[in-house]
């Protein structure tokens, strides 16, 4: 990875996917495939453009996070569409047979991605917990042992992402903090281990939504090199479970709210990065938005992304 030494400012995952994408799927095999490519291209250039250094490729061919996983993984079928809020709805997969790995979930978009861009790549990947947490299970006898299959079997893609390279790859779990009894965190935190079991990379993991304080102090011992955790939304308000725990891992600092289209300020987001170098060292701060960009309009979510690369520059440079 880069020698910029503090506060390297990076994506969590999801960019507003162009416009013309979702006609352009409408193609042959071929023509679908140049599609996406070009669409990485597209959001990627935004992304160099706003001054982002660890990125990736916006998920340009996932349309869900759930789901994505759940159609390339045997033993997974799609019922059909749940109500998520509001009219948003997603495809739930429900698991009905033995959970198998067939074929790489996402080596093809690092590879891809690799020939794209020069600058650091961070690899999101659906994890464990989340996956059955937000699927029916129909087959095993437990959600542990759900769970823990479907770890295994994550742990196989991961070994590959990184012997084709990937250097940076982060768990994205946001259902850990909606079910955070002792017991489900210990799930959770078995699955990490085994997901990331001879996998030798930096690694992250990511959460978002629930009540962080019910997460604390046992997240800190998930043997992963960071945690990403969105503060924007919260108005910051958890930034003091840093030093009630002392924590001391490297930070994913969410100091952009992607739940709101208004673009913050360079002097807001100036402010919300010093505040957070008030409990840990800037050389442990990553500077990213609260989440996926992926529901923001395209130019707000670029926008967002440029206030946020200034901020973080000028901070850095006052240090």
């Amino acid at each position: 990875m880069s020698n910029v030494s503090c506060l390297r400012t990076t994506v969590v995952g999801s960019y507003p996917k162009p416009s013309w994408l979702k006609y352009a799927l409408s193609g042959d095999e071929v023509a679908v495939k140049e599609a996406y490519e070009d669409a990485v291209r597209a959001v990627v250039k935004d992304q160099e453009v706003a001054g982002i250094e660890i990125l990736w490729d916006g998920e340009m061919r996932r349309e869900e996070m759930t789901s994505y996983f759940a159609e390339r993984i045997e033993g997974f079928v799609i019922y059909g569409e749940v109500r998520v809020w509001g009219n948003t709805y997603y495809p739930k997969p429900a698991i009905v047979d033995e959970l198998r790995y067939s074929r790489p979930l996402v080596v093809h978009e690092y590879e891809f991605l690799k020939t794209v861009t020069d600058r650091d790549i961070k690899v999101p990947i659906t994890g464990a917990y989340t996956l059955v947490d937000w699927s029916f299970n129909e087959y095993y006898s437990s959600r542990e042992e759900a769970v823990y299959s479907l770890a295994e079997i994550l742990n196989e893609e991961l070994r590959k992402l990184v012997k084709a390279g990937a250097d940076f790859i982060q768990l994205d779990e946001p259902a850990i903090s909606t079910h955070s009894s002792k017991d489900e965190l210990e799930i959770a935190k078995n699955a990490v281990e085994i997901m990331l079991k001879g996998v030798n990379a930096y690694t992250a993991l990511h959460v978002c939504y629930g009540e962080y304080e019910r997460l604390f102090p046992e997240i800190m011992e998930f043997g992963v090199e960071q945690l990403d955790l969105e503060f924007a939304n919260r108005g910051f308000s958890e930034l003091n479970l840093l030093e009630e725990y002392g924590y001391d891992l490297d930070l994913g600092f969410g100091c952009i709210d992607v739940h709101c289209r208004r673009v913050e300020s360079v002097d807001d987001v100036e402010r919300a990065i010093e505040r957070v170098l008030e409990f840990l060292r800037p050389e442990k701060v990553y500077v990213d938005p609260d989440c996926g960009l992926k529901l923001l309009p395209r130019k707000i979510a670029f926008e967002k992304l440029k206030v946020m690369c200034k901020a973080a520059k000028n901070v850095r440079e006052r240090l």
